[in-house]
C-alpha cells in the first residue's frame, strides 16, 4: 500500500475472517509525518483459517491518512509471477491451447478514450493508470495487463493470441489519415514480445524478467468491427505494415469468409456465436462443407444464451448438450 499522513501513524493492518469472528493475522504499523506518498510492506502470517476473509485497516488515532494501491497478494505465487496458485492449477486442468487477450469489446471500448493500450499497463503495477472498461461497466487497474497476459501464456504452454485496436470503438473511429501512429503503437507491442533484448522494447520486457522472446504467432485485427464499412481499409494498413516487419505472424480477420470469399488477405478469421440452444445444436455442422483453402476458422466466442423467454435458456443442461454438440463439430473439421 502507499501512505500519506501529517500524522504520526499508529494503526493495525489485519486479516480476519468475513462475520468478524477472528483475526488470523496481523502487522502494526506506526510512522511519523509522511508528506509525501510512502509504500509501505507488509507480511501478514495467516494462524488460522476462514471460509472467506477480509482485509482491515484500523486505528484508534483521530487524523488524517491517505490511502492508495491498497493490495492483498499471495507471497507463494506460480513460479513467483503473480498468478495464485490455485487459479493456475484449474487453468492447467483445462488444457487450453490457446489464449487469446486481453479480451474482445474490452480492446475497442464503447469510445476510444477507454480503449486498452498496452503502453500505459507494462512495468510497475503501482504506476500503471489504469481505465475504465465502458463496454462491461468496471474500473480496471491493469494490474493484469500485456506483459502478464504473455506470461501467463506461456505458464500454460497456451499459443498467445494478441487482439489489437485499430483505431475502431463501438462508437468512433480514428480517421485513416491519422492511422500512422497506432500502426507503429502495434508494431512496438509486437518488438515488446518477440523482439530482442537489445531492442527498444525488447529491452523492456526483458528488464521486466523475461529476456528471451516470447512466441507470439498470431494477431487480430480488432473484433467483430466487420460490420463497419471502414473496416477493411484500416485493417489493410495494419495487415500490410505487420506482414512487412513479421512475415512469420498469422492476422485473424474480423470478417467471416465461410460463406463469402473475403475481399481482403487474410490467415485465419474470427467467428462469434451467441445463439439460443436450438440453434447452436443445429448447425453442428455448419462448418463440414467450408473450402479447405483459403483463411482457416477460429471460433474465438461462443456460447448458448437466451435470446428470448421460452428459447431453453442458458446455463443448463440442454445448453451444455447443444455447445458439446457443436464443438463436436468444430473436432470434425479441425
Amino acid at each position: 500500500m502507499y501512505l500519506r499522513s501529517p500524522e504520526h501513524l499508529n494503526f493495525t493492518a489485519s486479516l480476519t475472517c468475513s462475520n468478524g469472528s477472528q483475526i488470523v493475522a496481523s502487522a502494526s504499523i506506526q510512522l511519523t509525518g509522511l508528506s509525501n506518498w510512502t509504500k509501505i510492506e507488509l507480511q501478514l502470517l495467516a494462524q488460522g483459517t476462514c471460509r472467506s476473509s477480509r482485509l482491515e485497516l484500523t486505528t484508534l488515532n483521530r487524523g488524517i491518512i491517505w490511502l492508495d494501491q491498497v493490495s492483498l497478494m499471495p507471497s507463494d505465487t506460480h513460479k513467483g509471477h503473480g498468478f495464485r496458485k490455485e487459479l493456475i492449477s484449474m487453468l492447467l486442468d483445462l488444457r487450453p491451447r490457446f489464449l487469446r487477450f486481453p479480451g474482445g469489446c474490452f480492446v475497442e471500448g464503447e469510445w476510444l478514450i477507454n480503449a486498452f493500450r498496452w503502453k500505459e499497463i507494462i512495468g510497475p503495477w503501482e504506476q500503471r493508470p489504469g481505465h475504465f472498461g465502458d463496454v462491461w461497466h468496471y474500473w480496471t487497474d491493469d494490474g493484469l495487463g500485456y506483459y502478464e497476459f504473455l506470461q501467463l501464456a506461456e505458464d500454460l504452454d497456451a499459443t498467445p493470441i494478441w487482439v489489437v485496436n485499430i483505431g475502431i470503438s463501438h462508437h468512433d473511429k480514428i480517421n485513416i489519415s491519422d492511422i500512422a501512429p497506432l500502426v507503429e503503437d502495434i508494431l512496438d507491442s509486437l518488438e515488446f514480445a518477440k523482439g530482442s533484448a537489445e531492442s527498444k522494447w525488447g529491452s523492456v520486457r526483458a528488464s521486466m524478467g523475461h529476456p528471451e522472446p516470447f512466441l507470439v504467432k498470431y494477431v487480430a485485427l480488432g473484433n467483430e468491427d466487420c460490420v463497419f464499412s471502414f473496416y477493411r481499409e484500416h485493417y489493410l494498413e495494419f495487415y500490410t505494415a505487420i506482414k512487412e516487419a513479421y512475415p512469420d505472424i498469422q492476422i485473424i480477420s474480423n470478417c467471416v469468409g465461410s460463406r463469402v470469399r473475403l475481399d481482403h488477405p487474410a490467415d485465419l478469421y474470427d467467428f462469434h456465436i451467441y445463439k439460443n440452444s436450438t440453434w447452436v445444436f443445429l448447425n453442428k455442422t455448419m462448418f463440414d462443407n467450408v473450402p479447405r483453402t483459403g483463411p482457416k476458422v477460429f471460433v474465438s466466442e461462443y456460447a448458448v444464451v437466451e435470446e428470448k423467454p421460452g428459447d431453453g435458456g442458458n446455463g443448463n443442461l440442454v445448453a451444455s448438450l447443444a455447445e458439446a454438440a457443436f464443438l463436436t463439430g468444430l473436432e470434425k473439421n479441425r
